[in-house]
Formats: structure tokens, C-alpha cells, sequence
């Protein structure tokens, strides 16, 4: 009987195939307790278990090492973190007092340590950073089958007749060394039962071009070994059993993506100009030095956000010193080859995201002590980064991103400590470049009062994303008011119409970094209201960029005006 499961479009294409079920080793842990005298063997269990882990993901490491795909720096990338994560000294202690204390058996105390940990990681603000959870689930559950003597699930044999037909996997959760295993072409798609589209699988998927959809709750369940299973990756749906019809239907559809895909390609040198002669901005969204190669790959001419948050997480609270940073932004800038890069000073929250040991104290982090809120509250760490980000600007062009800005006060304070940093470098004599300083827009309060942001600083990043949540009142990732996230919200397209308008007026470049950057039925908008620079992960500007050259800036204006002057700004969209 044929039925579809809904969940998240993180990758876009159609995957039609038999379905091959990866089920949780973590479902049927055993529990029971230990002598005394059997303590130092189930910890050296543990010992071993994890150096399997780690062995084995170093192997791919070293094989990504000589692989070519355009993948290949997410996936190392993601490797290294899982690393990080796995030599994490707050997992293996926390594993070892169940052990020792409590006379847990090694797998109940692995999950047990997991499930005190997972609580710390669903309580960041920050989307991404929660997503780590799901990677150390990953880790535990491999550690687990280590222990059980079992192979990595997706590195079983292909069942008979997969040379005939595609497959199509589906898991509650994957890591991102099993990904590796699509690179083979083994299976066509997947789906999982969790995640998000900051998720690391969803993450990969997407650079790697393959169909997926994640959260699709009990899909792993509700699914058949072996069942015909279409993965819509645009829609966000699987559907399981499908019909004749629906077969022929998205047969078609799967024709034409791979027919779109190779036309994307051709425009990848193309510049990005509408057909009345604007010129563009495409630049690409990275969170690490090695993003710069897939961003150059589809023609970024330039990178408009390094989340350098990414270099912070994960360390046990140890901060990354001066060198470790300015290496960081060294290697992104020369990645780029002359083309500049836009770096955004830290953006962690209160919610321990840099320290797992300490709880959260606060009773809503994401309106607490979190971006540059946090960083004047550390300024030693603060000019620590701000001392890196100046040396490396002596190698190439560089503009610093300051976030969550709100106050006047934070905007004096940000310019103090700019000029404390380079007067230190000075007093060192160490050589350093210039930067042009912008300010993020993602707060309701900074919209409102964009004449100020412009008056201080060189250029403006409009942070859809988190400026749709402010607005609103919404936890995007709160799954029971998530259907209320909308980004064509009058109050929301106001608030970036009249940033655009404000920054345009003044003569400073505004850019849209957020999700909204990215999503081709947003461009038309976008570009009559004036926006001229968007900036987007990597797998997304070729698509934008082909709606830009298909655009006319000047019949769009009035259009884009009357839809933000809308109470239903939906309905005019697709005019």
C-alpha cells in the first residue's frame, strides 16, 4: 500500500530504489551490573572500542586525502570533529564513573554517559551546535558494534540485485564516514528519522549533490526491507510503495534534474548579471578554511560569512590561541586567491557550548549572553580574535562581521577594541592588514535603527535567519511552532526592505547571509528590493545565480514593493 512520510528537504533531486534498513544497535543495549574485580576490563572494553573508532576514521582521512571529489574538504572536515568529539575527556570520564562507581556494564554506561551529555547539547541556543548531538549518538553507536563485534552497517555487501537496481538507504541516523560509502554509488539516497538541515549529514548531502531527507520521524519503522521507495529530496517527502504512475511521474522529474544539473554547470563561469545590466554579488557561506575549494568550484567571487564559531566548539572549553586562529583565517584567505573574505567574529552563546562541564544558567539563552554580547564580556578573548583576524587580513582582502549587535554602546565598544588590538600589534611589532568592518542585522531592534549601523560601520549583513526568528518570537527548531517560522511575514519583509533601502541610500554595501539568501523563489524579491550581494552555502548559487540571469531589475522594483506592502505576501510571489 503506498504511503509517504514527511520530513526535511535538505538535498534537493529525486532517488528512486529499494529500500535497505539500517536499525539503531542502541535499541537493545544490555543492563546489568558488574563484580568489583571486572571494573578495569570493561574499561579497557571502552579503551578499545574507541581506539577502533578512531583508527578507523583516521583510515578515511587518509583516503580523503588522495580523493578528488568536491567533497572532500566537508568530509574532512567532519572527520575531524567526530575525532574531537571522540577523545572528548567530559565523555570518557562521565563513562568511566558509571563503570567504576555505579558497577555499570561498558555499553549501559557508554549510553548512560550519552544521555546525560545529549541533555547539555539539546539545550544550546545555537541550531548547529545542538546538531552535535546527533554526531555523538553516531560515535556511541559505532562504539557500540565495535564492542559487539559487528561491521559498520553501510559497509555490508550490497544485497543481490543491487547492480540492477538502485538503492536507497534508510536509517534512523547516519554518520558522516558511512556517507563516504555514497560516494561509491552504492545508494542512490537516503532518509533519516532525525535531523535537520544543519545537520552533518544533511550537511554532506547537500555538497555531494545526493537526494536525502532528514527527520522524518519513523520512517526506519514504517518502512519495509526491500520496499520500493522514492526519496523526494526538493518536497522533503519519501514515499514508500510507490503507485505505476508515481514511478513514471518521478522517473520523469529524475530525468530532468540530471538534465537541470548539467545546465547548472555551463553557467558556473558566467557572471552573475541580470538582463538590464546588474551586477551581482554570489558569495559563498563557509565554516571551515578548506569550504573555500567547493565555493570556488561554482564560481564565488568571494566568501561573505566564516562562522569562526566552528574553530572554538568541541575543545573541553579551551579557547583557540592567536597562532591556531590566524593560521584559520590565513589558509581561508589564500583559498580564495585574492577574492575577499568576509569573517565573522565568534557567535556562541551562554549555553555552554565551549565548555560541556558547566550547566546553563540561563533561563532562555537565546536572549542571553550570547555573540558579541558574550565576546565584550571576554575581552581578552575577544582581542585575542580580533589580533588574528587583523594579522591575516595582512594576506589577502579581508571585512570583519560583527554579530548580534544591537546598542549603540556595543557598536563604541566594538570600534575600542579594534583599535586596542592593533595598537598591541604594534607594541609587538607584528604586521597586520586592513579590514572594513561590517555589522550583522539579525536583531528586530537593529533594523528598526539600521541609520545608526550604517553611520558606524563600512557594510551591513542582514542575518535572515535568526532576524525572522526575533521578530516573530519563534524557535525555528521548536518542532510545535516551527510551521509559524515564516519568512514572508509582512513585519520580516519589511524589516529587510528597509534595511536594504537604509544601506542603499548611504551608499554602504548590504548583503542577505541567512537562509532566505538561498532559496530561489526569494530572489526575484530580493533584487527588486535593491539587494545586490547574497551570500549562500556553495551548492546554492548556481541555481541563484540562474534565476539572476533570467532577472529584470527594473520591471521587478514596483512588484517587490506591492508584495511587502501585502498582508499576504505569499499570494504575489509567484507573480
Amino acid at each position: 500500500m503506498t504511503f509517504t512520510v514527511h520530513g526535511q528537504a535538505v538535498s534537493r533531486g529525486v532517488a528512486i530504489g529499494r529500500a535497505v534498513l539500517v536499525a539503531s544497535s542502541r535499541l537493545d543495549v544490555a543492563h546489568y551490573f558488574i563484580a568489583p574485580e571486572q571494573v578495569g576490563a570493561e574499561i579497557a572494553r571502552l579503551r578499545a572500542a574507541r581506539d577502533a573508532v578512531a583508527d578507523e576514521i583516521r583510515r578515511l582521512q587518509q583516503g580523503l586525502a588522495h580523493d578528488e571529489m568536491e567533497a572532500h574538504a566537508e568530509l574532512a572536515a567532519l572527520l575531524e570533529v567526530h575525532l574531537m568529539l571522540l577523545q572528548d575527556e567530559h565523555l570518557h570520564e562521565g563513562v568511566k564513573h558509571w563503570v567504576s562507581e555505579r558497577h555499570y556494564n561498558a555499553e549501559w554506561a557508554l549510553t548512560a554517559q550519552l544521555e546525560l551529555v545529549a541533555k547539555q547539547f539539546d539545550e544550546m541556543e545555537d541550531p548547529y551546535l545542538r546538531e552535535r548531538k546527533a554526531d555523538l549518538e553516531q560515535l556511541v553507536e559505532r562504539m557500540l558494534r565495535v564492542m559487539r563485534g559487528e561491521a559498520s552497517p553501510i559497509t555490508a555487501a550490497p544485497a543481490p540485485g543491487a547492480e540492477e537496481h538502485p538503492l536507497v538507504l534508510i536509517a534512523h541516523d547516519l554518520a558522516p564516514a558511512d556517507m563516504l560509502h555514497f560516494k561509491q554509488g552504492i545508494f542512490a539516497g537516503f532518509v533519516t528519522d532525525v535531523g535537520g538541515k544543519t545537520s552533518h549529514t544533511a550537511i554532506v548531502a547537500r555538497s555531494m549533490d545526493i537526494p536525502a531527507v532528514v527527520g522524518a520521524r519513523h520512517a526506519s519503522q514504517l518502512v519495509q526491507q526491500d520496499d520500493w521507495v522514492i526519496v523526494d529530496g526538493d518536497a522533503g517527502v519519501l514515499i514508500v510503495d510507490p503507485t505505476p504512475m508515481m514511478l513514471a511521474e518521478y522517473g520523469y522529474k529524475q530525468r530532468q534534474g540530471a538534465i537541470e544539473r548539467e545546465r547548472l554547470a555551463r553557467i558556473k563561469n558566467t557572471p552573475a548579471v541580470t538582463l538590464d545590466g546588474e551586477r551581482i554579488e554570489l558569495l559563498a557561506n563557509i565554516e571551515q578554511p578548506e569550504d573555500t575549494l567547493p565555493a570556488l568550484s561554482v564560481g564565488a567571487v568571494g566568501v561573505g560569512l566564516f562562522r569562526t564559531e566552528f574553530l572554538f566548539m568541541g575543545r573541553g572549553g579551551k579557547l583557540p590561541d592567536e597562532e591556531e586562529q590566524f593560521d584559520a583565517y590565513r589558509r581561508a584567505i589564500e583559498g580564495m586567491h585574492g577574492l575577499p573574505v568576509t569573517i565573522r567574529t565568534v557567535d556562541v552563546g551562554a549555553d555552554k557550548p565551549l565548555d560541556h562541564h558547566r550547566r546553563d544558567e540561563h533561563l532562555n539563552p537565546a536572549l542571553g549572553l550570547r555573540a558579541i554580547r558574550w565576546s565584550l564580556a571576554e575581552p581578552a578573548m575577544f582581542l585575542t580574535q580580533l589580533r588574528a583576524i587583523l594579522r591575516a587580513a595582512a594576506h589577502g582582502k579581508v571585512n570583519v562581521l560583527i554579530p548580534m549587535l544591537a546598542h549603540l554602546s556595543e557598536v563604541r565598544q566594538v570600534h575600542a577594541m579594534l583599535a586596542k588590538a592593533r595598537e598591541q600589534l604594534d607594541r609587538r611589532g607584528v604586521a597586520y592588514g586592513p579590514v572594513r568592518v561590517g555589522a550583522m542585522i539579525e536583531v528586530p531592534a537593529a533594523a528598526l535603527a539600521v541609520r545608526l549601523f550604517v553611520r558606524h560601520f563600512d557594510f551591513l549583513s542582514i542575518g535572515t535567519n535568526d532576524l525572522i526568528q526575533y521578530a516573530l518570537a519563534i524557535d525555528r527548531v521548536d518542532e510545535s511552532v516551527a510551521h509559524l517560522y515564516d519568512p514572508l511575514h509582512p513585519a520580516v519583509l519589511r524589516l529587510v526592505a528597509d534595511t536594504i533601502a537604509v544601506a542603499r541610500e548611504a551608499g554602504k554595501p548590504v548583503s542577505v547571509c541567512g537562509e532566505m539568501a538561498g532559496d530561489v523563489t526569494m530572489t526575484r524579491l530580493l533584487l527588486g528590493l535593491g539587494l545586490r550581494s547574497f551570500s549562500m552555502h556553495p551548492t546554492q548559487i548556481l541555481p541563484v545565480k540562474q534565476q539572476i540571469l533570467r532577472s529584470d531589475t527594473r520591471k521587478l522594483r514596483d512588484w517587490a514593493q506591492r508584495v511587502v506592502a501585502s498582508d499576504e505576501p505569499a499570494l504575489l510571489l509567484a507573480d
